[in-house]
Parts: C-alpha cells; sequence; structure tokens
C-alpha cells in the first residue's frame, strides 16, 4: 500500500533521481524541490527540471542565494580549488546546506500536504560531510516535528548505502540506463559519466566499475 505524498530534495544526480524513483514506487503523489544557491555547476538546475518534466512530478526551485553568500567553497566559487586535504573536510563541503535544504523541503511539503520527505544523503560514502550522518537526519526529524507541530518522516534510502549499492537499486527500480545517461554528478557540470576526474566523477565511476563487476559474476 502506498502513503500518500512525499517531497524528494532534487538536484538532477545520480543519488537524487535515484531517490525519486524510489519515491515513486512508495508514494502516491511525489514532488520535487531544487535549491538554487548560485553552484558553480547552475545546469543541475536544468537537468532537474527537466527529469521532473520527463517523470511527470512537479517541480520547483526555491531561492537559497544568502547560502551562497555565506558559506564560500568550491560549489560556489570558481576561484576555489575542488580538493580535500588530509584531515580536514573537502573544499566542495558547504556549511549547512542539509541542514538549510530538507529545513525547507519541509516547510514546502506541509503546504502542499506532503509528509514525507526524501533526500538521497549517505553516511557509507559522504567524503567525511557531517550532514550527511543518519543521526543528524534522525536529530533534524525531531526538530522539525517539533518545530511545526507536524509528523514528517525524513527518508533516507541510500543512508548505508556505498556508490556500487546505489547502482543496484537504481537497477531494480529499473532506472539504471537513466540515471547513468540523464544525471549530473560532475562537479565540472558534465551529464551522464561526467569529467572521469573531479572527486564526484571518480565515486560515481568506481561504483559503477563494481556493480557491474558484481553482476557480471552472478
Amino acid at each position: 500500500m502506498k502513503h500518500e505524498k512525499a517531497i524528494v530534495v532534487f538536484s538532477g544526480g545520480q543519488d537524487s533521481t535515484t531517490c525519486l524513483f524510489w519515491a515513486l514506487e512508495r508514494f502516491k503523489e511525489v514532488e520535487t524541490v531544487t535549491f538554487n544557491y548560485n553552484q558553480r555547476h547552475q545546469l543541475e538546475i536544468e537537468v532537474a527540471k527537466s527529469i521532473a518534466e520527463e517523470l511527470g512530478v512537479k517541480h520547483t526551485v526555491l531561492d537559497m542565494a544568502l547560502l551562497n553568500q555565506l558559506a564560500p567553497n568550491a560549489l560556489t566559487r570558481d576561484n576555489i580549488d575542488i580538493e580535500q586535504k588530509e584531515g580536514e573536510l573537502p573544499s566542495t563541503f558547504v556549511e549547512g546546506r542539509n541542514l538549510l535544504f530538507l529545513t525547507f523541503a519541509a516547510i514546502a511539503g506541509k503546504q502542499v500536504g506532503a509528509d514525507h520527505i526524501v533526500t538521497g544523503v549517505c553516511e557509507t560514502d559522504f567524503s567525511g560531510y557531517p550532514d550527511c550522518r543518519d543521526v543528524f537526519v534522525k536529530s533534524l526529524n525531531v526538530t522539525l516535528n517539533l518545530s511545526m507541530d507536524h509528523q514528517f518522516v525524513i527518508h533516507t534510502p541510500l543512508m548505508w548505502l556505498d556508490k556500487a549499492d546505489t547502482w543496484e537499486l537504481a537497477d531494480k527500480l529499473k532506472a539504471f540506463d537513466y540515471v547513468r545517461t540523464k544525471t549530473l554528478t560532475c562537479y565540472n557540470g558534465i551529464i551522464a559519466d561526467g569529467c572521469g576526474e573531479c572527486p564526484a566523477c571518480v565515486l560515481r565511476q568506481k561504483g559503477l566499475e563494481a556493480y557491474v563487476a558484481r553482476k557480471e559474476a552472478q
């Protein structure tokens, strides 16, 4: 039996698109919300819009330009290199991003009658981002429910999956080829398999190769 309505935090990347397919299987009605924080790869907003349109779900873009102003990083500044130094968070970490995204998704969701929020955060392949941890999501879920006196449920279908497992999930959802060819994960803004060099592309490609090898071995 499907639940009523969900809102998916949607970037048009591998993870959030897999989550969108996951949500479409489980909820009677699904909407997507994308955040514009003047990110380096603005193309992701167009990709998200295109995917939502193709899959027949309502898509909303919210202006989060203040996040760009507050949190300079490699995803919002062309003059900051994409890198990760030992013992430090990657330069692509955006302070407070998931805190704000999930909070605004909840506010938007309540207005349209969505009790369920779906996000592609993952603790297994999370690059050390503190706002991708399960404990953070559970804590925020409690806080959102208290702050709005509402019973939201935040779903994290990828939380304990590595990238190979995420490809496997997409395959089970009959979305493998779609995710591989239509999504934008690359930090340099190249759709599908991407540039092959940035951390996001390397992680995606390693996961893909691991899953294909696993499947062939079966």
